[in-house]
């Protein structure tokens, strides 16, 4: 992945931070890893617990951000969410996966910062 890519992404995570943290979301972790990949972010909203995949596209050559979500990358956020789960010292009964999409014009302008709840199911 090409430096500039690296940073883009890391922007659109920091600006999803903010937007949940805004919304009430308090945040335990970023870019929890696991052998099997990445969660970006992982929040608490009261008792439930969300994983939070962030997509950041700059101009729309390539479709909306929250498009780039392929078949597989969908079962992977299952399978660490599960993987987290198994780790957490207090069981949570309800969680779920959001998406944030944060989308920029091809000139670098923040156009949205978009928060879809639920987004796998």
């Amino acid at each position: 992945m090409s430096t500039r890519r690296r940073k883009l992404g890391a922007l659109g995570e920091r600006l999803a931070r903010a937007r949940l943290e805004g919304q009430g979301y308090l945040i335990l972790e970023a870019n929890w890893r696991s052998s099997s990949g990445e969660i970006d972010l992982v929040a608490q909203k009261g008792d439930q617990l969300i994983f939070v995949e962030v997509r950041t596209r700059q101009g729309r050559s390539y479709g909306l951000p929250e498009e780039s979500l392929s078949g597989a990358k969908r079962k992977r956020l299952i399978t660490l969410a599960e993987e987290y789960l198994q780790g957490c010292l207090s069981p949570y009964a309800d969680w779920r996966v959001d998406v944030v999409a944060v989308e920029f014009s091809a000139q670098g302008i923040l156009e949205r910062i978009e928060h879809i709840e639920n987004a796998l199911f």
